[in-house]
């Protein structure tokens, strides 16, 4: 099963232009049927265009689809200042979906508690609240009933502490929402390198995971073997000469 994880980057090219590109991205994510595809930095406007999609940011001006229109105007410029956004899961019909859930990563409560056990002074704790984290997870089942809970994230950017903790609830929730014998699957922008105290955590034996990747952009797995993480060249992701997204999709299979 090839699992594949790309933060889009709103449709974006590096460097960004007035121009988006996120159908030519999504085309050439999906176009070797992976099982599963687990996208972030996707435009509101667009999550219904997948297996699942699940808000993040809201938009700033009323709705996504006119949130949309703005942006076209100039891409490279609004990003997602007033489009919003929020994470996506494509799932092969090789394989059955058999439940969703969600959650909000990064809520008052919780960001009030971690933030005076860290010790965060007032602006990041401003920085942390700017911006609304989730986590999706779908349940499937293969043909031969395997089953698998994939969980997609992108954690808070700027600010290590807020990202290890949303990390680790994330893997709290997928953890804790599988069922017995499902194989776990934590995918997504994690904004933190492997050396990570919460990356270290999760790739120890009380959690179980596997290794994480490279960079920022992670697959881990619980209850499966699973092949080293790949990262795409630069040459992969090269679109008539332009670059697409900021950030580099990464895969794995399960075995």
């Amino acid at each position: 099963m090839l699992i594949r994880s790309w933060n889009l980057f709103h449709g974006n090219t590096v460097p960004p232009q007035k121009q988006a590109f996120l159908e030519d991205m999504v085309r050439l994510a999906s176009e070797d049927d992976p099982d599963v595809l687990c996208l972030q930095e996707v435009p509101a406007a667009s999550l219904g265009e997948f297996t699942t999609g699940d808000l993040a940011a809201r938009p700033k001006v009323g709705s996504a689809q006119l949130g949309n229109w703005i942006t076209d105007l100039n891409h490279g410029l609004l990003r997602s200042a007033v489009a919003g956004q929020g994470n996506a899961i494509q799932v092969s019909p090789r394989l059955r979906v058999l439940s969703h859930h969600r959650l909000t990563l990064n809520p008052l409560r919780f960001r009030a508690a971690q933030a005076k056990q860290l010790g965060l002074d007032l602006g990041a704790r401003l920085a942390w609240a700017k911006e609304r984290r989730i986590v999706q997870a779908l349940r499937l089942a293969d043909a031969s009933g395997r089953t698998y809970l994939v969980a997609n994230t992108h954690t808070t950017s700027g600010c290590a502490a807020p990202a290890e903790a949303e990390l680790l609830r994330a893997a709290w929730f997928a953890t804790s929402t599988a069922q017995a014998g499902d194989v776990v699957v934590l995918a997504g922008d994690f904004n933190l390198p492997p050396s990570s105290p919460a990356l270290r955590a999760l790739s120890s034996a009380e959690w179980g995971f596997s290794a994480p990747g490279p960079h920022i952009d992670h697959i881990v797995v619980r209850g499966a073997e699973v092949s080293e993480l790949r990262v795409w060249p630069e040459e992969r992701r090269a679109l008539d000469g332009r670059l697409l997204s900021d950030h580099a999709p990464v895969e794995l299979d399960l075995r």
